[in-house]
């Protein structure tokens, strides 16, 4: 037996709750800090440069970012669960070949969505229906965030490995470095060298730069079975092939949200600039949720990916339920949390009363349908590290265009009203819940008889 063979893995053989928060913690309060840097951003311009400058930040062009990062998270799921199996395994040929690979990947896709990030966002910002008093700063901050692309990448790439084999405490401790690096030259850039929007989006891309050199140095160091070459940077077409066809789903899955949360940004925008602003705001408060909701989601991926490659099917049922009782508990609370406080919390964002009450009607309005959506991030979460994405997908993609689209783009035209875009959150998530629901214990069933 090699060494490497008689190196226990916590994950396959330790005690599950305690494993699963062991590993939860650091991803969540590293996306906590990751979801910070555009935080920091709408607060500094929002307090200091105005609520045009918010909605600029915070509108269209964060809905257009986070769909491209979205999309690119979902494709490098496939590389990340991959990875996990192969290191459940002990499959350190096929560990090299997948991680140089992913790296390749991400390097090319940077590429292409820099070029075309370019040249396309303003299109794509007119179209949304962008109010013209923020329609030049979004264009701008757009077009620098895209030039740093490769930083973001790399940078979500190379942390998602990194967790994907069990070590999310460097990720944890790179984002707080460059999280506080990001306020500080957020600081800088706006108070001292009064740069406005420009501003924000050159200190977020010289933080994310500086994250993606961390974690790039840390895997040429070497992560347990994992050792990053420069030199050793290429596409395996066998590998990749493997890596999107886990990963094209769920980047499709995310693509579709994307696409939707254009399509509502676009109805949020024809309310006017307070209402593109609350929305800017909102965002950013709910994503505290799901950063919190996504880190388990995560988290369960590894895990039921390692015990899957490890054969240890016993624990990765278990560990579904274990992960879902800890979801509702903690995410639970924050929603309490955001409820209560949803009144002093949007003040951190604007001055400006009507913003803050159209924030807190939305936020109120949705927040409370959240729970439902720990269902489709548990589950699917745990599909995907058994490697069964098609068919998650397929039932999420239906929750979105059999549900949300058709109210979207047939209802909402007629009712004019914001509640008509609320509603159509917590009515496709509740159809995807509980057809994905059904799936994951048929799934169970099938592979439970296979032992």
């Amino acid at each position: 037996m090699t060494k490497d063979n008689r190196i226990k893995n916590p994950i396959t053989e330790g005690v599950i709750w305690r494993q699963l928060l062991s590993f939860f913690f650091p991803i969540v309060i590293g996306t906590l800090f990751q979801q910070l840097y555009n935080t920091v951003d709408a607060v500094i311009v929002g307090r200091f440069v105005g609520k045009q400058a918010l909605a600029s930040v915070g509108g269209s062009a964060a809905v257009l970012s986070n769909l491209i990062i979205g999309f690119f998270t979902g494709l490098s799921a496939g590389a990340t669960v991959i990875i996990s199996q192969h290191y459940g395994a002990k499959n350190s040929r096929s560990l090299h070949e997948s991680l140089h690979t992913a790296y390749a990947f991400s390097i090319i896709a940077s590429i292409v969505i820099a070029v075309l990030g370019w040249f396309l966002t303003p299109w794509l910002l007119t179209i949304m229906k962008t109010p013209a008093d923020v329609l030049t700063d979004s264009i701008l901050y757009l077009r620098i965030y895209f030039l740093g692309m490769i930083a973001v990448l790399i940078f979500n790439m190379g942390s998602g490995i990194m967790r994907a084999i069990g070590d999310s405490k460097r990720p944890l401790y790179y984002l707080i470095i460059c999280c506080l690096l990001n306020i500080v030259l957020d600081i800088i850039m706006v108070l001292v060298f009064h740069l406005g929007i420009a501003g924000v989006a050159i200190a977020t891309i010289i933080s994310q730069a500086v994250s993606a050199l961390l974690v790039t140095a840390a895997l040429m160091k070497g992560c347990g079975l994992l050792q990053l070459s420069l030199a050793a940077i290429r596409i395996s077409p066998p590998m990749l092939k493997s890596e999107l066809r886990i990963g094209f789903p769920s980047g499709l899955q995310s693509c579709m949200y994307g696409i939707t949360n254009i399509i509502i940004q676009a109805s949020v925008n024809g309310f006017g600039t307070d209402t593109a602003a609350a929305w800017a705001a909102y965002g950013k408060l709910d994503a505290v949720f799901w950063t919190v909701c996504g880190a388990f989601g995560i988290a369960i991926t590894t895990f039921a990916g390692q015990n899957y490659g490890a054969k240890r099917y016993d624990r990765v049922f278990k560990s579904v339920r274990v992960c879902l009782g800890m979801s509702f508990g903690v995410c639970g609370s924050l929603l309490v949390f955001l409820m209560v406080f949803c009144q002093p919390l949007f003040h951190i964002f604007t001055t400006d009363i009507n913003v803050v009450n159209i924030g807190v009607y939305m936020l109120l309005y949705i927040a409370p349908s959240y729970i439902v959506f720990i269902f489709i991030e548990i589950l699917s979460g745990a599909l995907r590290g058994i490697g069964d994405v098609l068919i998650p997908t397929l039932i999420t993609l239906g929750g979105v265009c059999c549900v949300r689209l058709p109210w979207i783009l047939l209802f909402v035209p007629k009712n004019h009203e914001l509640w008509a875009v609320l509603v159509s959150y917590p009515m496709s998530w509740a159809a995807t819940a509980a057809l994905l629901i059904v799936y994951y214990f048929y799934k169970k069933i099938i592979l439970m008889k296979s032992l």
